[in-house]
């Protein structure tokens, strides 16, 4: 049984999603629309994740002075901003356009990323968290059906700007939402946040340790599935509602990879070892170009990705929750750290590419393979050490 907290934890995972979601498939495509060109989605994706770094980051202190509805408040705000500046900013330089509409989504996906881990973590004990992230990604695969259909044919209808004068609605739930979330602060901690933040001391644990290369390594395969899978799908049609129909055709596939999660009582090893595959399998048919096979990359990917994302994070949550409330902001803070210096590192890599082809685009692939591989030895390490620091106490 979901407890009550987690149940609005979940309707404040379903509001943001809703505008992610549309950032994600239509901010992006109006980017790629003018020129086709892998370098503006990819410089988009690069200073937004440089904005999430540092929100995140400024986003722990505010939850250490004040609470989570505050960054909850300031998430609905970069939203009111981010369709603000696309209805009406216009710039010579595209670059500094590009940057100057990404810095504000960046800031909205990391106040989310910290309000959403420190609350989890602070009212979430044991299964909670498999049922959070189970049933989150059952609403996010949700919204993935019906958002893109719903705001393709908005655009269609209106256009871009209308869509962009509609998603004010959802902000403004977003904003309501606030109000009724679970409280949680780390103002009574008894020292400060930031006190006490080096690596070695947060990080003292060997189980810990192990999550620092799984983190790094997580980060880059992430990005790359995450960048390419928009690329793919672009490259497939520019037809908004082909594109949304095809983000329908890969929730669809995630949904039946979590009812077979659901029905195969198979370990978590083995759940995570599947995912992995699947993506790297998806990875290699992406070599083969045609749009059929770049369809089935996404779809193998997404449905990797489903399996990774599930046990992943269930393991690292459980395994934080140990630790006291201060402790558990400063290992996040860290792991945000991370997952975002290789995604980073990546979006750098990727913007000389012109081609979805050739030896750049291709190194690039292996790494992430070599990455996705990496990541299940790590998690058992992390796992065994957590075993015996359980049997030593």
């Amino acid at each position: 049984m979901v407890s009550k907290d987690t149940k609005r934890m979940l309707i404040m995972n379903a509001s943001s999603n809703i505008i992610f979601n549309y950032i994600g498939i239509f901010v992006n495509l109006y980017l790629w629309e003018k020129n086709k060109s892998i370098f503006d989605v990819a410089w988009f994706n690069l200073v937004m994740f440089v904005s999430w770094t540092v929100c995140f980051v400024v986003g722990a202190r505010l939850i250490s002075r004040y609470s989570n509805r505050i960054l909850l408040r300031c998430i609905a705000l970069c939203g009111a901003a981010i369709f603000t500046l696309l209805s009406v900013l216009e710039l010579d330089n595209r670059m500094l356009w590009i940057a100057v509409i990404a810095v504000p989504v960046g800031a909205m996906w990391g106040s989310y990323a910290i309000a959403q881990n420190i609350t989890l973590s602070m009212l979430g004990r044991g299964k909670d968290f498999e049922s959070y992230f189970s049933l989150a990604s059952i609403n996010g695969q949700a919204i993935s059906i019906v958002n893109p259909i719903v705001f393709a044919l908005v655009i269609r209808w209106i256009g871009y700007a209308g869509s962009f004068l509609l998603m004010f609605v959802f902000v403004t739930i977003l904003m309501a939402v606030s109000f009724f979330i679970p409280r949680v602060s780390l103002a009574d901690a008894p020292e400060p946040l930031f006190r006490g933040l080096s690596l070695r001391r947060v990080y003292a644990a060997s189980s810990l340790r192990w999550m620092v290369p799984s983190c790094l390594a997580a980060g880059f395969f992430l990005q790359f599935q995450g960048l390419f899978a928009l690329i793919f799908t672009f490259s497939v049609s520019q037809d908004k509602l082909v594109i949304a129909l095809l983000n329908v055709l890969y929730a669809t596939s995630a949904i039946g990879a979590m009812i077979l999660y659901r029905k195969a009582r198979l370990s978590a090893g083995i759940w995570l070892a599947v995912g992995m595959a699947a993506v790297s399998v998806g990875f290699l048919a992406a070599l083969l170009q045609h749009a059929p096979f770049l369809v089935l990359s996404n779809i193998l990917t997404t449905v990797g990705m489903f399996y990774f994302a599930t046990v992943w994070n269930t393991q690292q949550f459980s395994m934080i929750t140990k630790y006291t409330p201060i402790e558990q902001a400063r290992i996040f803070i860290w792991r945000e750290m991370f997952l975002n210096v290789t995604r980073i590192i990546l979006l750098g890599l990727v913007l000389p590419l012109t081609s979805l082809s050739g030896p750049w685009f291709i190194t690039l692939l292996l790494a992430a393979l070599a990455c996705a591989g990496s990541v299940p030895y790590f998690v058992s390490r992390s796992a065994a050490a957590l075993a015996k620091e359980a049997d030593a106490s």
